[in-house]
């Protein structure tokens, strides 16, 4: 698959974001089950320097049940000074449970700083296209083979792939599926890696980077009417969710491509968004509307939600993650 040169670069990830070493599930997590030790990463990834990508490569099968450890109670507190005191307290009874995210092996050596002006990149930021899908396609093999409880699937970009796990709803099992600058097409063409996972939702995002590349909007919708149809065929029994495309900070952005991100008016977003919405509604499937929570009065991206005008810090995955949460237990498990 080719893939254009000007894929946005990732910000560098929090040490929160990398995966504790797995240890078995029911050690203190509340839940009680028992899952084998991981399988040691693939091997292309256990040396800074691109190596040929295995011709079979294994998934790692023993990968599926990472132990979380149990979100105390001032962290949450911190996500209610965000504005989501409402959101977050309408989950209650959730406090003695575990979210689990399913592993990820390293993709960056973390950083102190997470301003992107000061990214030092090392080999695995830069972890090509099809490597990235190959990983992808062995956790989601491992899913399919493990059928962890309670899997929730993120599929998109690289707003999607830096989700900190502390910030993940609680009580479930998530497969990330995003990747660093994909686009609504690129998506569309890896779907058939989740086709024998059985996740019980599947939240899509994606588009910003089609707006970026000045793709068309209405080719923007028609891929994600395909990406809609090609899930609901593979997976009948699972709720599908489309969520809006995120705004930008405009000339608040400090990322490298803010001239990009200036040449797309909000209005562009939102109307695109309102079309994504009434797609959803006649494809029979959910919409999530996430542009209230992270918009300004100009209909820019809150600056107090973001690291660089396009991607989020801790404070903007604290309320996407409430808002899942909320979503979850309110549209999701009543149908």
């Amino acid at each position: 698959m080719e893939q254009p040169s000007d894929r946005p670069l990732d910000r560098p990830p929090n040490p929160s974001d990398l995966a504790p070493t797995p240890a078995p599930l029911g050690d203190g997590g509340g839940w009680g089950e028992s899952w084998p030790t991981p399988a040691p990463p693939p091997a292309f990834l256990q040396t800074p320097n691109p190596l040929p990508l295995p011709q079979e490569p294994t998934p790692p099968l023993a990968t599926t049940g990472v132990k979380r450890g149990r979100i105390t109670p001032w962290l949450w507190a911190s996500g209610l000074l965000n504005g989501v005191l409402v959101v977050l307290l309408a989950v209650g009874g959730n406090s003695g449970m575990s979210s689990r995210i399913l592993p990820r092996w390293p993709r960056s050596v973390p950083t102190a700083s997470p301003a992107p002006a000061a990214l030092v990149l090392n080999p695995r930021h830069q972890l090509p296209y099809d490597r990235w899908v190959t990983l992808l396609a062995q956790e989601a093999q491992v899913a399919a083979i493990q059928k962890p409880p309670h899997l929730y699937v993120l599929a998109g970009d690289s707003i999607s792939l830096w989700f900190p796990k502390e910030w993940l709803p609680l009580g479930m099992n998530w497969l990330n599926q995003g990747i660093s600058g994909e686009t609504a097409a690129g998506l569309r063409k890896r779907l058939n890696l989740l086709d024998e996972v059985r996740p019980e939702a599947i939240f899509v995002m994606i588009g910003i980077n089609d707006l970026i590349r000045a793709t068309d909007p209405q080719s923007i919708l028609e891929e994600q009417r395909a990406i809609v149809r090609y899930l609901k065929a593979k997976h009948p029994q699972t709720q599908i969710v489309v969520q809006s495309i995120l705004p930008h900070s405009g000339s608040g952005a400090t990322w490298e491509g803010r001239d990009r991100l200036l040449a797309i008016p909000s209005d562009r977003i939102q109307r695109l968004n309102r079309d994504l919405q009434a797609m959803a509604q006649a494809e029979g499937v959910a919409y999530l509307d996430l542009w209230p929570l992270f918009s300004d009065r100009e209909g820019l991206l809150r600056l107090e939600l973001t690291t660089d005008g396009l991607h989020l810090n801790d404070q903007g995955y604290i309320v996407w993650g409430a808002a899942l949460q909320l979503f979850s237990a309110r549209e999701l498990q009543q149908k």
